[in-house]
């Protein structure tokens, strides 16, 4: 099984940062979000190894407030 890497990886960090930034200028909400979700799926499929994405998907929802996924409890913790 491959594992998600999540030590730094890019060459330049903030330069990336700024075209995603950019990508952005001059979209509604509603177009952003669309953007978002287009380059998710585009990244998805770069990877395509599902054991990794099912590691991301859980690595971005961890900390994030909110309802807890089905099937988890809540182990006395405020939502």
């Amino acid at each position: 099984m491959t594992t998600l890497f999540t030590d730094p990886n890019l060459p330049d960090p903030d330069g990336f940062y700024e075209q995603l930034i950019a990508m952005h200028h001059g979209l509604s909400d509603a177009e952003s979000a669309l953007v978002n979700a287009k380059l998710v799926l585009l990244l998805a499929n770069h990877i395509g190894d599902p054991a990794v994405l099912a590691q991301a998907l859980a690595a971005a929802r961890h900390g994030v407030a909110g309802a807890q996924p089905k099937g988890h409890a809540n182990h006395g913790r405020t939502p």
